[in-house]
């Protein structure tokens, strides 16, 4: 069973159990499953409502889910990715600090101050 193009859409767009023995539970992740419902403004709730019942078992997320959520075509979301700062990488080699401090350095420093690491740190080359 693939969790994107069998399980999903079964919860949110067939309504029809795809998951029937043990072994196909197996390919079932919880974590998954509701992050992916919960970039949709009607599933947020029961995606939220199964999150405080991490310990139960998965076909009873399953069936869940499945008998609660309206069935429906509903638009792609892309996934949210964490955004790459390029400068923090930058001052993370210069000064050998750890995130959190390149994050606060970031913010202190001007542009001319970070255009002039940026030249320091220049290894040349292509």
């Amino acid at each position: 069973m693939n969790l994107f193009k069998d399980i999903i859409p079964s919860i949110t767009t067939t309504g029809t159990a795809v998951l029937y023995s043990e072994s196909d539970y197996s390919s079932y992740v919880p974590f998954i499953v509701n992050r992916a419902l919960s970039y949709h403004i009607d599933c947020v709730f029961f995606a939220n409502e199964i999150n405080m019942y991490p310990m139960s078992e998965k076909e009873f997320q399953y069936n869940y889910l499945l008998g609660s959520i309206k069935k429906y075509k509903r638009p792609y979301s892309p996934w949210q990715k964490k955004s790459k700062i390029e400068d923090l990488e930058l001052l993370k080699e210069y000064y050998g600090f750890s995130n959190q401090k390149a994050q606060m350095a970031l913010n202190i420093l001007t542009s001319v101050q970070i255009e002039d690491i940026r030249d320091r740190m220049d290894k040349g080359g292509i």
